[in-house]
């Protein structure tokens, strides 16, 4: 990467973009105060105009509930400008300050706390660094409490092109923060079906608050992708923003059919939903927005315009656009799609299938392979552009191609985002979220990680089958956690060892990737791929990312041996790890756990009643039943877990 340089303007070129700041006006909303550069060129550094890519940074960079928390830090993703180039990654450090502690306060200020972020648009996707000398700048520009004095904020912009300007994606600053022995504690055996979710390209839904505890969590699974980090997002943001509500005009008298209205049972529109709405308007922008907010967004229409309804059905119109001149603007708006109705999912698989970008017939099986030719082992990781992917790709082919094509990664979104979700050119998607409304539409994912239960909802039985894991997946998910379980009381050398380290867990999950790649090309691997899941394979080698792999040849995948790494016999120790996972992951083996716990309590109060001999034998069977149970239980085997209903 070249040295940063000065440009025409005296300021220097290197992987930052812009320095930004963003605060909320109790009239406006969130809009961008400062940015250094202008986010246009030949605007001032003070002017709130955005391009029409990024107009939704200020909604990224200043979070949905903001107002409960001092401070936070965000990432997020914004498509390239102009449609040409990679994603622009952000990293946003968002504090909160009491009015009255300001030495200078600006007339605009007429609420009790003031509200803002400092954000770094970045080339490089150096997240934690990032964030590091983003910290310690924005807690000196909010201790000056004189938000006009930008120089620091001038000096941060070049600081960090001069240091970073020849930053190399190699290495562990890339994962800076990011710390999959956490996870794994957090999560356990369930590390792996998120693993293997994202394999398969189905869209996962992240859902925790605050948004750092949300990004941290979700950056830390892809990084548990050998080179996804540092070269598999370039094309992870590659969306087009909606519409304004002009421009939707034309498009709506045109096509009346299309997006004129949008269904929602009135059960849905409940008071929880209501409540909801109001609190996501106002969140960190305070109860006087939400109550106008409230009266323009549900306008319900008595007819039908023709269209076959249930009587239970009622429709919701979009709001009219509000004029710039008026203090209710874009950020007061939620578009009504945030109550999608479930029937606009046969739409959206439809449209999915006819904007399919990479179809099997685009790989004839007997043409001829591209060949990737194996590189020395200089200890210096060879990287040479996919001639498919536009990856920079390794020997192995790696990073996978998966965040490409129309699968995002949003590592937050913002609601006026929400759409995306069901839009007919996203094929799917990583995404995080911390306002409700995303995880109560559970009709446009097909998995929702609550982050704060380690739990994993899969809505569809068909996928559970899929993800169900294999003896020679428990055991690897059981080794992790033994050797990450088994050394965290290190305080010295905490995530920074070897082995239960960070590096070894990521390690461990690139021996993984490389043998099942290497299963995968063998010519009678029935067996093999038995060990990973035969029907998880099956549908694996249907995805956009392994075809888009699997049509180069990678010669260095031959020195890779395609077993499990742990092959074996079934044992007595694999029946305890099943019977462990059945028990911990099904609502039947739950009961069963509940109705063994109850006999025994039961049977060591009868066998107190009967006698002390015969309470002595019981006390035993007590001890037994209890050292017996707490063998299962401190050897988790959590995988997926059904929602209330669900079957095992």
């Amino acid at each position: 990467m070249e040295k940063a340089r000065r440009g025409g303007d005296g300021a220097p070129r290197g992987p930052v973009l812009h320095i930004v700041v963003v605060g909320f006006h109790h009239k406006k909303g969130c809009q961008v105060e400062f940015s250094y550069p202008p986010l246009i060129p030949g605007d001032g550094h003070d002017s709130h105009t955005l391009p029409e890519e990024w107009k939704y940074l200020p909604f990224l960079a200043l979070p949905d509930g903001a107002h409960n928390y001092q401070e936070d830090t965000v990432f997020f993703h914004l498509p390239p400008r102009n449609g040409n180039g990679a994603t622009v990654f952000g990293i946003s450090c968002y504090r909160q300050i009491e009015a009255k502690a300001l030495k200078v306060r600006q007339a605009d200020i007429t609420r009790e706390t003031v509200q803002k972020s400092v954000c770094v648009l970045s080339k490089l996707p150096l997240y934690g660094l990032l964030q590091a000398k983003l910290q310690l700048i924005t807690h000196a520009y909010f201790e000056e409490k004189d938000f006009s004095q930008i120089s620091i904020l001038k000096e941060l912009y070049e600081h960090m092109n001069s240091s970073l300007g020849g930053a190399s994606l190699e290495g562990s600053q890339v994962y800076l923060g990011l710390s999959p022995r956490d996870l794994v504690l957090h999560f356990r055996h369930k590390v792996l079906i998120l693993f293997k979710l994202i394999l398969l390209e189905k869209k996962v839904l992240f859902y925790i608050s605050p948004v750092n505890k949300l990004v941290g969590a979700l950056m830390t699974v892809l990084s548990l992708f050998p080179g996804m980090i540092e070269h598999g997002l370039s094309d992870c943001s590659q969306y087009r923003p909606r519409k304004s509500m002009s421009e939707d005009g034309g498009l709506q008298e045109s096509n009346p059919c299309a997006d004129d209205f949008n269904s929602a049972s009135t059960s849905d529109v409940s008071h929880t939903n209501l409540g909801s709405v109001r609190k996501v308007m106002a969140g960190n922008h305070g109860e006087d927005a939400a109550v106008k907010t409230e009266e323009s967004l549900f306008q319900v229409e008595d007819s039908s315009k023709g269209q076959e309804h249930n009587d239970n059905n009622q429709y919701l119109k979009p709001p009219s656009r509000p004029s710039p001149d008026s203090s209710e603007s874009d950020w007061e708006t939620l578009d009504p799609s945030v109550l999608e109705d479930p029937n606009l999912k046969e739409r959206e698989q439809l449209g999915s299938d006819q904007t399919n970008l990479f179809p099997k017939d685009s790989v004839p099986s007997e043409s001829l392979p591209i060949t990737v030719q194996p590189q020395a082992n200089t200890g210096q990781v060879v990287l040479i552009p996919g001639l498919i992917s536009g990856l920079e790709e390794d020997q192995y082919g790696m990073p996978l191609a998966i965040f490409t094509k129309g699968y995002l990664c949003l590592p937050y979104m913002a609601l006026q985002q929400h759409h995306l979700l069901s839009d007919v050119t996203v094929r799917g998607f990583v995404a995080g979220a911390t306002n409700i409304l995303f995880r109560q539409q559970k009709h446009l994912s097909d998995a929702i990680v609550e982050v704060e239960e380690a739990l994993i909802q899969i809505h569809d039985p068909e996928l559970r089958k899929l993800l169900n894991p294999t003896t020679a997946d428990l055991r690897f998910a059981d080794y992790l956690v033994r050797h990450v379980t088994e050394n965290r009381d290190d305080v010295f050398l905490d995530g920074t060892g070897w082995e239960g380290g960070d590096e070894w867990i990521r390690a461990q999950f690139a021996v993984y990737i490389h043998a099942l790649l290497a299963a995968t090309l063998q010519l009678d691997n029935e067996k093999i791929l038995s060990d990973y899941g035969t029907t998880f394979v099956t549908a694996w080698k249907n995805t956009h990312n392994y075809r888009v792999w699997n049509s180069n040849k990678h010669p260095a995948l031959a020195e890779i041996n395609p077993n499990h790494p742990f092959q074996g016999q079934y044992s007595v120790s694999d029946m305890k790890l099943r019977f462990s996972h059945s028990v911990q992951n099904s609502e039947r083996g739950k009961k069963i756990g509940n109705v063994m716990v109850t006999t025994s309590r039961n049977v060591v109060q009868t066998g107190k009643a009967v006698g002390q001999s015969v309470g002595g034998a019981f006390s035993s069977a007590k001890t037994a039943m209890s050292s017996w149970l707490s063998t299962f239980t401190t050897s988790t085997s959590q995988s997926l877990t059904e929602p209330p209903d669900g079957k095992p």
